[in-house]
């Protein structure tokens, strides 16, 4: 059975206009997912990237039309400036690990669920109300977001460390079981055709 790894930041835009394509990807080659949230400014540190507010203009630029772009072709909608979207992402992926652990709901929902909230919403996922609401939309109990912080805490670290000593340096990012890697939620129908054989 072909298996995924895939890393992810909660407040990633890049990750949100994935939706639920991977799960989809996933079902129609019998695939495994892993899902990974991790820290990803701090891969950032470690891999030679930046966080947004530190890139030159033009990258921001390219990254603006880029999301435009992307938004269209993917079908979902976007705010190219959402209030929220400097929130600490680690609430949010501790409830993602708690939901890994609890099992019972949809994970690609809740992934595409939590990035959602800031990238379509105007909700803050820093906010546990907002976390609650989208552990319940995807069928998970909504207490997972006061339990297993600790747990959190350490997957979250744990994530960060596999993802950067892997060659993660970005979000969404998927790796297969054969250490094939794509970058970017473009790159999903690369995925696909790799795992039918033809890539």
């Amino acid at each position: 059975m072909p298996h995924i790894d895939y890393f992810f930041s909660t407040f990633s835009p890049f990750t949100y206009l994935a939706g639920t394509r991977l799960e989809e990807i996933a079902t129609r080659h019998g695939a495994s997912i892993a899902y990974k949230p991790f820290d990803l400014f701090a891969a950032f540190a470690r891999t030679g990237g930046a966080p947004p507010k530190e890139r030159h203009p033009a990258r921001l630029d390219l990254r603006a039309q880029e999301l435009r772009r992307q938004a269209k072709k993917s079908g979902l909608p976007i705010d190219l400036d959402p209030p929220f979207r400097a929130v600490n992402p680690a609430p949010s992926s501790y409830a993602l690990v708690a939901a890994i652990a609890a099992g019972g709901g949809d994970l690609g929902k809740l992934v595409h669920g939590l990035t959602g909230a800031v990238w379509a919403e105007t909700r803050d996922i820093g906010e546990d109300a907002v976390i609650r609401d989208c552990l319940a939309a995807a069928g998970f109990d909504p207490g997972l977001a006061d339990s297993g912080l600790l747990q959190g805490a350490e997957a979250y670290t744990a994530n960060t460390e596999e993802a950067v000593s892997r060659g993660v340096f970005g979000a969404p990012f998927y790796i297969t079981d054969t250490d094939e890697r794509f970058w970017g939620q473009d790159k999903l129908g690369d995925l696909d055709a790799h795992l039918a054989g033809d890539l």
